[in-house]
């Protein structure tokens, strides 16, 4: 070999030698742990390219390069594959780390719970109250419209558009529920169900007692009784619209209201709340009892009777409890 060819071999020796060195120090760069020594959250809008993405990586500590994370992302074949939203990084995490976090969509999941018994009004505030959805509220949803349970969205998901899915929710559970309910019942449709599941929902915040009291309340929809219910007479008063924050009172009672079940036999007109799956369940399986009446026992609970003689017993010393405790 001549000396020309010598150095030229040299030469070609060193390339790769140094391409070798550049190839191990770029997988090391790829894969080994990250500058985050913490936690952090990193929010990238929609229509972030990669240079700006790396960019507020390296701005927010993630990563080291944002070279580095952009030519990876090219060699993957990923540059044009980063989804935004929000993301939680771990302490420590690799440019790889990154990448597939960010391709595959991994954002932070948020959730929201409705509670059961709520009005629509109270969970409207509820959900225009939180800073992470956008958008406003169309309307206030129609009362009973909304299945309590929790959801989960991402950063920045419309109100409105998580209003039709909790929305879509009530449909399903209800059109389920009322496919496997009980014979005989004295309701005609799944909305008048619903109706009385959530005047169920706002009698008795122990689940166990659900089935019972809508057990009560059927029997005295069969034998054509006023249901009588206390909470109606709050809604014919408030409209849902904010809590009565005092006592019924007598004249209460006789408040002019299609929603007060003191004076007008059968069923509201409406929900008086959003009634959850077990209050509609209980509705459509209700136990099968001959009471016909129920009075707060002082416990958190009631007192059930079949006879107006011992209901009466039953208020007598639900009202002793009551004046003892005040």
């Amino acid at each position: 070999m001549g000396r020309g060819a010598g150095r030229l071999f040299s030469f070609f020796a060193l390339i790769l030698v140094v391409a070798a060195a550049a190839a191990l120090w770029f997988q090391s760069a790829s894969t080994s742990p990250g500058p985050l020594e913490e936690p952090a959250t990193v929010i990238v809008p929609s229509g972030s390219g990669l240079q700006i993405i790396a960019d507020e990586l390296r701005a927010q500590g993630v990563i080291d390069s944002p070279m580095v994370l952009m030519l990876r992302a090219r060699w993957l074949g990923q540059a044009h594959r980063f989804k935004a939203g929000e993301y939680a990084f771990e302490l420590g995490i690799s440019v790889d780390g990154v990448i597939d976090q960010m391709v595959a969509g991994r954002t932070v999941i948020h959730r929201i719970t409705l509670p059961e018994g709520w009005t629509s009004a109270q969970l409207a505030d509820l959900i225009a109250a939180n800073d992470i959805l956008t958008g406003e509220l169309a309307s206030v949803p129609p009362e009973g419209s909304l299945l309590p349970e929790t959801y989960h969205f991402e950063r920045n998901e419309d109100r409105n558009a998580l209003i039709a899915r909790m929305t879509a929710a009530m449909d399903a559970t209800l059109a389920e529920l009322w496919a496997g309910r009980a014979d005989d019942l004295p309701l005609d449709s799944p909305e008048q169900a619903l109706v009385l599941a959530s005047i169920v929902e706002k009698e008795t915040g122990i689940a166990s007692e659900r089935p019972h009291i809508a057990g009560v309340f059927i029997n005295r929809l069969d034998r054509g009784m006023p249901l009588q219910s206390d909470p109606t007479v709050i809604y014919a008063l408030t409209l849902g619209e904010a809590p009565l924050d005092r006592l019924l009172t007598r004249a209460d009672l006789k408040t002019d209201s299609p929603y007060n079940t003191y004076v007008v036999p059968g069923l509201p007109p409406g929900p008086i709340a959003n009634p959850g799956r077990d209050a509609i369940a209980a509705v459509l399986q209700p136990l099968e009892t001959k009471d016909l009446y129920f009075v707060a026992d002082g416990t958190g609970g009631h007192a059930f009777a079949e006879t107006l003689a011992q209901h009466n017993r039953n208020v007598a010393a639900w009202r002793a409890i009551r004046d003892q405790a005040e």
